[in-house]
């Protein structure tokens, strides 16, 4: 098995067999009190359905209007990679992604959308939505 190396500034190594929120990292959003959207999309979602152990894919689209801090995309990257082995439902990989962003990042509004790739002919889609309050 090879060694994942991180530099200094990154975050620790992922783990394959568990969700692992620690990775998750934030910076200083410096624009201030500026609105903006920032997209965050993936194709290369997956994670295992926890009743066939089967991989399922996804393409994963983040979009969030920062407060004070942004998501860090490398932290970013390895924390959803975290999921690649880990048998979820499509409906609580959606929550637990946007509770553990909204957690590190804290934004003002978040949307997770998960489209999983059609399985037996059915393409599922889940919307989770937050706002801070």
């Amino acid at each position: 098995m090879r060694k994942i190396h991180t530099t200094k500034s990154a975050c620790a190594a992922p783990v394959f067999n568990r969700i692992t929120p620690g990775l998750m990292r934030a910076m200083p959003y410096e624009g201030g009190r500026k609105k903006i959207d920032i997209l965050i999309e993936t194709p290369e979602f997956t994670c295992l359905c926890p009743w066939s152990g089967l991989p399922d894919f996804a393409h994963l689209a983040v979009r969030y209007v920062p407060d004070t801090k942004v998501a860090e995309l490398k932290a970013f990257k390895f924390y959803i990679q975290s999921y690649r082995m880990v048998g979820i439902l499509h409906e609580d990989a959606a929550n637990r992604i946007c509770d553990d962003l909204a957690a590190a990042v804290r934004p003002r509004e978040l949307t997770v959308e998960i489209t999983f790739n059609l399985r037996g002919g059915i393409k599922t889609t889940v919307t989770r939505q937050y706002r801070k309050k």
